[in-house]
């Protein structure tokens, strides 16, 4: 088998992403109406709480996936892995 053919493509979890976050602005933004009942805000916000996880699981994967390059002195680059700085820290 090629490689190509074992390799899953990208685009479709960055549409899914973009699918539910343009979603998730919408519950939002009938949430903030005031012309809904109980029980429809309530699904709604169900809706938005699963779409808010979602979103923030591919957004974890994604940072797992993060590499910074870094050039050595002899011009080749390196890969490292993307560590986020604490904000603790002074």
């Amino acid at each position: 088998m090629s490689q190509t053919a074992n390799k899953k493509p990208e685009a479709p979890k960055k549409a899914d992403f973009e699918r539910s976050l343009a979603r998730l602005e919408e519950v939002v933004q009938k949430l903030e109406g005031a012309n809904l009942s109980l029980d429809d805000a309530m699904k709604l916000f169900e809706e938005g709480v699963q779409l808010s996880r979602e979103c923030q699981k591919q957004l974890a994967e994604a940072e797992a996936r993060v590499e910074i390059l870094l050039k050595k002195a002899d011009g080749k680059l390196a890969a490292e892995a993307f560590e986020l700085e604490d904000e603790d820290k002074s």
